[in-house]
């Protein structure tokens, strides 16, 4: 069973993808996929480098937030990449384990074509720009920049099989999240 755990900047991704690891889930994180291909000798290495000049992460953050094109054109390198590296990590899985793939913009890239179920975490808007602001370096500008370069939440839920919300207490997005692992192993077994 492999379920796809989507949504906007700063909407509980991590948070709940922390509650079903320790719940016995196997997590793969795509942000850590992209920081391997694009580590020297990494799949995007050279093609980023070649197109963009850097790959460091915040410059590369600042050039493409602001111009879709670059974003796009970077998607285009990185993605492919961290994708075959999730295949192969799902691949190396036991036949009944339940694998959560975690990505920012699994149905934007696609990603989610992969998976047998799509969980979506969602929050108000607001809350999201006040968490993303608590990050190091957070500016109003760019976790906007961010926020509007991504699908929103309204065409997300059109592709989610689980939504949790994330905007109440921790306590209740643990139960929403027990509650969408309960389904999953059902549907697994």
């Amino acid at each position: 069973m492999i379920a796809g755990l989507t949504g906007g900047l700063a909407s509980g991704k991590s948070f709940i993808a922390s509650q079903l690891r320790e719940l016995g889930c196997i997590v793969i994180e795509a942000d850590e996929l992209g920081h391997a291909v694009l580590a020297p000798g990494g799949e995007a290495y050279g093609a980023v480098l070649k197109q963009f000049g850097t790959v460091d992460r915040s410059a590369l953050a600042v050039r493409v937030f602001s111009n879709p094109q670059a974003l796009a054109q970077l998607n285009a390198i990185v993605h492919p990449a961290v994708r075959e590296r999730a295949k192969a990590q799902i691949a190396l899985q036991p036949p009944h384990a339940i694998v959560i793939y975690v990505a920012a913009i699994l149905i934007e890239s696609g990603g989610y074509r992969d998976c047998d179920k799509l969980i979506l975490a969602a929050c108000p808007r607001d809350q999201q720009i006040a968490r993303a602001l608590k990050r190091p370096g957070a500016t109003e500008a760019n976790v906007l920049a961010r926020l509007n370069l991504q699908l929103p939440l309204e065409k997300k839920l059109e592709f989610a099989d689980y939504v949790i919300d994330t905007g109440g207490t921790k306590e209740q997005t643990i139960g929403q999240t027990k509650i969408v692992l309960e389904d999953l192993r059902r549907l697994a077994s």
